[in-house]
């Protein structure tokens, strides 16, 4: 991580959940998605923590989290343990930043627990009943078949496999810039034990777009204050869903979008993104 970054451990009833943290002031959560984890959000926390405290977890199932074999590690049981790592660290309420399938825990966060959240912001995400996306597919079956471990091992033995278009190549607008260090910081945690990989393909099979639909309801009655930034060239998430996300979400104050920008932009556009965080974060929305 960054300098001035700090790791962390706490005891949740989801697990000893990881985490690195940033900064001082009001609480920013950060919550990455599927095949990531808390290092995605380096260049935010180390640009942000002027005015913000910033909180980057690791998912259930991702990073150095540590679970039991057989607790649920669903996107729902997901955004209940965010709920309890806020309360573990004695916050009340946060500023939530959310990519990928990140954004629908925070979605389901945000409507199950509307006063924990002071803003939110919502990027290229899991919405509603578009997920898991068509060109993700292939990766969820292969991890079915019990492929996951051979295709982990290969990505890391060859980082061009990881950066090719056949796997996470599409997630970046220039996938050559990724490098080594990024990739086997994101996947190796997965390969470090036999039970680490069970924990993620039973995260990966708990796919089911039923945990966002449920919550239409709540979310179209959301009034924290709400930006959408969007990646105009992502192939999982178009930018339909940013209209979508914009016409529910009665909060939402304003929607951005970055031409050609892919799903991981955070990574890619961190000056781009951190200035729209700073402007949502003004005294005005809080």
């Amino acid at each position: 991580m960054t300098s001035g970054a700090r790791k962390g451990k706490v005891q949740t009833k989801s697990g000893n959940i990881a985490y690195v943290e940033q900064g001082e002031g009001p609480v920013a959560l950060f919550v990455h998605g599927v095949l990531l984890n808390k290092y995605l959000w380096r260049k935010q926390l180390a640009a942000l923590g002027d005015i913000r405290r910033c909180i980057a977890p690791d998912l259930l199932a991702h990073g150095d989290t540590e679970i039991t074999p057989d607790q649920d590690v669903s996107v729902t049981a997901n955004a209940d343990m965010l709920r309890e790592l806020l309360d573990a660290l004695g916050v009340d309420n946060a500023d939530v930043v959310a990519n990928d399938s990140g954004g629908g825990i925070a979605q389901i966060f945000a409507a199950n627990y509307p006063e924990r959240v002071r803003t939110l912001t919502l990027t290229n995400c899991d919405t509603h009943d578009n997920w898991p996306p068509a060109p993700f597919q292939p990766f969820l079956t292969m991890a079915a078949n019990g492929g996951l471990k051979d295709t982990l091992s290969a990505m890391l033995a060859n980082k061009a496999v990881f950066r090719s278009p056949e796997t996470l190549g599409p997630c970046y607008e220039n996938p050559l810039s990724v490098s080594d260090e990024t990739i086997d910081i994101y996947l190796k945690p997965f390969l470090r034990t036999a039970q680490r990989l069970k924990h993620f393909e039973r995260f990966l099979a708990a796919f089911d777009n039923a945990h966002t639909t449920r919550i239409e309801a709540k979310l179209r009655q959301l009034n924290a204050p709400t930006q959408i930034v969007w990646g105009a060239g992502d192939i999982y998430f178009p930018v339909e869903w940013a209209d979508w996300l914009t016409n529910a979400i009665p909060g939402v104050t304003r929607q951005v979008r970055f031409k050609d920008a892919r799903i991981f932009f955070p990574e890619e556009r961190p000056e781009a993104f951190n200035r729209e965080l700073r402007n949502h974060w003004t005294p005005a929305t809080v």
